[in-house]
């Protein structure tokens, strides 16, 4: 196994949903199986227990097909008109990877951005690939793509030597083609390879561009695909449309983990064009329409049985009595002696929350499937192509190698669509009526029967001097996660642990991961140690803090935002923060205003610095981190979801409260461009910053510390703003 295969093992434990029971394991009968695949001997074997329980980025490996392939034709291919087609497995959820890959490519082979082709996320033409999850597109297929085009180009001038019948250092690659130095003649890309494929294995011998010569990689290329997302031509999971298709519903429970106890379908039955599938707790409709649909979900009578459940009102105090004990790993465990270390002048021990939330996209779940011969053709919007394949299959008892799946692009998924459950939905009804079927969650399913992101308690003791010097620091996340877990600032003898519990609801992987709960904690924290000594929250952070890339964050931040200066106004407040994940460093100031007489906060500024190594595309980047504060701004300010005896009360957007245009602040993104260091991801930790920022800058404001996140006007008022 290679390194990059293992660093896709390595699963932070907050990805709770790749653990969970498949959702559907369908009985087919004798009979309908064969109706499906046609005459002939079918073969079940077990694979390897070992490794079959690999988590791959989020899919349990199954059957084989796990490995990426060294050969460049399984990577990229040149047509004769000079088109260049790359494949990767990778998924644009709007992170805009399809633009920063394909610059990659280009810089490489030093060709038009707009001659480059890719085609993501189909498992039927690209290489296997764990899943685009983690920040890692950026720091795993990034470089990938600059050693296979590295790889071609060094093909491609072996050829044109031949072709031209002179040394290759006499040859310079430019736009897409090939020229003698000393002559007028050149030869297009296609010309040399015909269409043919590159056969060529790649190596660890390619020699990719450094960044510091960038030419087109590091540069602000515009959305390769920008006039058809904005004509609206280009096409999402919902868009897909198959010929014959009917529409699907699926009955749900009346709460979780609630079984079927009977069920009376002959009203929906009777219904011109719908048809009733039902097998085992499955229980759904398909009809020419999507209102007919709707209408024959709703005439099914079910009666569902249920045990007590918990609330929202309950749920720290759940977590906390079911703890399962501490895990530790690399980023959790204790680090040096504090043995020497001068005593403690004072001694603070808190106590912080963060509540359940919803990932809520732009695109609800969303499936088409089509059964045509002995294959199941799947089009849904995951992160996890490769992985879902493997569920479907699993779901349908059938190999792998019949399942297609295509993830066309995906209205949004921040860690929520790993999972299968809308794909084998629709493939379920599909195969009843044995005409393609598209289902498409509402809103109200999307907030209720995905997954969430943890709710959590998180417990800090810490002791430090007069001087400021943190001497103590002993921190429990109960729940929530192990990512981030880990303090970066330089405290002898830190224990960190993360407290897997028994939880209420179903949870997992949300964009940052616990990073964002564990950075508020810790974040907050470090402002309350800085009052108790009477130091400046930036200058206690600096004095505790060796890691260069974080100071550096840390005082551009403070450098652009005006750290210091005086306040505009009374019920103002400054607040500052920083952290790193994932290989990437943030810092973020923030500016608030807080009504005392409403408990209303509005943000009114927000400054962040970040670093993440080499930069790829500058203004793509500040998008990225401006569109990760703006959802952390939701969990910190508004969101959580509630719920009783398992229900959720508040799934609809009506209900659930998401930033708004009225609550945006007045943002400055600052870019430290470290050419020097390989480029990291930065689709996650950009969300870190906002709520630890926002918060101190309310205690700044007001003399009143949040704890909690979302920090309400509620919370504001019974603290007694």
């Amino acid at each position: 196994m290679s390194d990059q295969e293992a660093s896709e093992l390595i699963l932070e434990p907050e990805r709770y949903e790749l653990s969970a029971a498949a959702p559907y394991r369908f009985d087919i009968d004798r009979r309908e199986f064969f109706k499906v695949l046609g005459c002939g001997v079918v073969v079940l074997f077990l694979v390897d227990a070992a490794l079959a329980q690999q988590e791959t980025g989020g899919g349990r490996r199954r059957g084989g097909g796990g490995q990426r392939p060294a050969e460049i034709s399984a990577w990229l291919h040149i047509g004769e008109d000079g088109t260049i087609t790359v494949f990767t497995g990778k998924v644009e959820v709007g992170q805009n990877i399809r633009t920063s890959l394909t610059q990659a490519v280009a810089e490489e082979l030093r060709a038009p951005v707009e001659s480059i082709r890719m085609v993501m996320a189909d498992t039927e033409l690209t290489p296997y690939d764990a899943g685009t999850f983690g920040s890692r597109t950026t720091p795993d297929m990034a470089a990938q793509l600059h050693k296979i085009a590295a790889e071609a180009r060094e093909a491609l001038l072996d050829l044109a030597a031949d072709s031209f019948k002179c040394e290759r250092d006499s040859l310079t690659l430019a736009n897409g083609k090939i020229s003698r130095s000393g002559a007028n003649d050149s030869i297009a890309f296609g010309q040399l390879t015909k269409g043919q494929k590159l056969v060529k294995s790649v190596n660890d011998k390619s020699s990719p561009t450094p960044a510091a010569d960038w030419k087109i990689a590091g540069t602000s290329v515009p959305k390769v695909n920008g006039r058809e997302l904005v004509t609206g031509k280009h096409r999402y999971a919902s868009d897909i449309n198959r010929p014959g298709m009917l529409h699907g519903k699926v009955l749900r429970p009346s709460a979780f983990d609630a079984t079927l106890a009977s069920v009376d379908t002959k009203a929906a039955e009777a219904m011109p064009g719908v048809t009733v599938v039902h097998d085992g707790d499955f229980v759904g409709v398909t009809a020419p329409d999507v209102l007919t649909a709707e209408r024959a979900i709703a005439a099914i009578k079910a009666e569902w049985t249920a045990k007590p459940q918990v609330s929202s009102a309950e749920l720290f105090d759940y977590l906390k009595k079911n703890t399962r004990g501490p895990q530790r790993t690399g980023r959790a465990n204790e680090a040096g002696s504090a043995e020497g270390t001068p005593a403690a002048d004072q001694k603070l021990q808190q106590t912080y929350t963060v509540a359940y939330i919803a990932h809520t996209p732009l695109e609800p779940r969303a499936a088409v499937a089509e059964w045509k011969d002995d294959k199941l053709t799947v089009w849904t919007g995951t992160q996890r192509p490769f992985g879902v394949r493997g569920d479907v299959a699993q779901a349908f008892g059938i190999p792998e190698d019949r399942v297609h799946l295509i993830a066309p692009d995906t209205g949004s998924g921040y860690g929520g669509k790993h999972t299968t459950a809308a794909a084998t939905e629709a493939a379920r009804l599909s195969k009843a009526v044995g005409k393609p079927v598209k289902l498409v969650w509402t809103r109200e399913e999307e907030f209720t029967w995905g997954y969430f992101r943890p709710a959590g308690i998180i417990e800090v003791s810490s002791g430090v001097r007069s001087d400021g010097t943190i001497t103590e620091w002993e921190f429990h996340n109960y729940n929530s996660g192990n990512s981030g877990v880990r303090s970066p600032y330089d405290i002898p003898g830190q224990r960190s642990e993360f407290h897997p519990t028994a939880y209420p609801l179903k949870q997992g992987s949300y964009r940052g991961l616990a990073s964002t709960a564990n950075h508020f904690a810790r974040e907050v924290h470090m402002d309350e140690l800085a009052r108790a000594v009477k130091m400046d929250p930036l200058e206690f952070r600096l004095k505790n803090l060796r890691d260069s890339r974080l100071r550096a964050v840390l005082e551009a931040a403070a450098k652009a935002f005006g750290w210091g200066k005086t306040k505009a106004a009374d019920g103002h407040g400054f607040g500052i923060a920083a952290g790193t994940e994932k290989g990437s460093y943030l810092a973020t100031c923030a500016e608030v205003a807080v009504d005392r007489k409403t408990g209303v906060v509005k943000v009114l500024r927000a400054v962040a610095a970040f670093e993440c190594g080499a930069i790829v595309n500058p203004d793509h980047l500040k998008n990225q981190v401006e569109g990760a504060m703006v959802m952390g701004l939701g969990g910190a300010l508004f969101e959580a979801v509630q719920f009783e005896n398992g229900k959720i009360t508040n799934p609809r957007l009506s209900d659930y409260r998401v930033p708004r245009f009225t609550d945006m602040p007045a943002i400055e993104i600052v870019l430290l461009d470290r050419k020097d260091v390989p480029s990291a991801g930065a689709g996650e930790t950009p969300i870190i910053g906002i709520a630890p920022a926002v918060g101190n800058a309310i205690f700044d404001a007001t003399g009143i510390r949040l704890r909690s996140m979302p920090m309400t006007p509620q919370e504001l008022l019974k603290a007694g703003a």
